[in-house]
């Protein structure tokens, strides 16, 4: 027995090094016959698209650049860039708040630009950009949306969109639930303020999205009856003034006495809703959640003015519609979604935001 297992041992040492290599799973080249270096090589015309100018010019314009939410994907944008030695025009309306009609007044210049090869745009106003797309088609110029989401939008099947779906929103709604049964809430107001009269139809559905999780969660633990929920008549948000969000907010409180928790849509009434809290001196007494994670959200959330936020991860709002652009250009490659997805930002973990921008 012991010679039997002395010369297995002697053949395994003994196998050819050619062997085991061959065994190591290594890939030299594809089925078909060619080489993996080769075919990853950029198209020689790659760089000649459209403008035939040896390097490709994408430009990103958004609804608002004013408020510091779309950092984060222009630099992502810009990463891409670099990434295959293209421009990056980062473009936008100077306002702190959506401004579509200034994001549309600029799409209709840059989209007359020779040197462009590429557009990629945010649609937070539903049917608004039909014109700008059937421009770019006919001259040639692959689209991609990011952020904000137009089910409508002209060749929509064939234009790729990055973006957090709405129904993230409803990860904040748990929380608010979670929230109010930790600090043993029983009853009391849930609201959801917000504005229609901005035209940003993703709000309205995160609005609706957050107040479905509410009702579902509180009715699933035998508790809906002891609260009342409320997204206004189309729960789609309490119409708050948009020009004057945190006094709004207030008002809305006070006239209903008896407020435990709250949600905001976006980044004008997130922000807004934690000065309210913080005015009505209710710090750690209402579950207060909201969206994105600028400056502001991150300040009330370390002092607890906001509980929550969820972020959208806009830092690959701005990476992948550049790198859609250029895998349709370069390998035409059709045009394929991103779902962001939600990141729950609390102040426990707060300070883990943004140490690369990408917040």
């Amino acid at each position: 027995m012991l010679q039997r297992i002395i010369i297995v041992l002697v053949a395994l040492i003994l196998v050819p090094v050619s062997q085991a290599s061959a065994q190591s799973g290594a890939l030299e080249k594809a089925v078909g016959g060619y080489s993996f270096e080769e075919a990853a090589k950029e198209d020689p015309a790659t760089k000649n698209f459209h403008s035939n100018d040896g390097v490709l010019t994408f430009a990103i314009v958004t609804h608002t650049a004013g408020n510091g939410f779309f950092d984060p994907v222009y630099v992502g944008a810009t990463v891409a860039g670099n990434m295959i030695g293209a421009k990056i025009l980062l473009l936008g309306s100077e306002s702190p708040t959506d401004d579509p009609a200034r994001e549309i007044e600029i799409l209709n210049q840059i989209i007359q630009d020779p040197k462009l090869d590429g557009l990629i745009l945010t649609t937070p106003q539903v049917g608004a950009y039909d014109d700008i797309v059937k421009t770019a088609m006919r001259n040639g110029i692959p689209v991609a949306t990011t952020n904000s989401y137009d089910g409508t939008i002209h060749n929509r099947s064939g234009i790729s969109h990055t973006g957090q779906d709405a129904s993230a929103a409803a990860i904040a709604g748990e929380a608010l639930v979670d929230c109010l049964m930790e600090r043993g809430i029983e009853s009391g107001s849930i609201l959801l303020p917000s504005s229609t009269a901005m035209g940003n139809i993703e709000v309205n559905n995160r609005v609706t999205s957050a107040f479905n999780a509410v009702v579902t969660k509180l009715q699933a633990m035998g508790k809906l009856q002891d609260f009342k929920v409320d997204a206004g008549p189309e729960n789609t948000g309490i119409d708050v003034n948009p020009n004057d969000p945190v006094n709004g907010i207030v008002a809305l409180f006070e006239s209903r006495g008896d407020v435990v928790g709250a949600f905001a849509g976006n980044n004008v009434f997130t922000p807004a809703l934690a000065k309210a809290v913080d005015q009505m001196g209710k710090t750690g007494e209402i579950c207060a959640y909201g969206f994105d994670l600028g400056p502001a959200q991150q300040e009330a959330l370390r002092s607890g003015a906001l509980t929550g936020a969820l972020g959208q991860q806009p830092f690959l709002q701005g990476f992948w519609p550049v790198m859609q652009l250029y895998l349709q250009i370069d390998r035409g490659i059709s045009a394929a979604n991103l779902d962001t997805r939600a990141q729950l930002v609390t102040q426990e973990n707060v300070s883990a935001v943004g140490s690369r921008y990408e917040n």
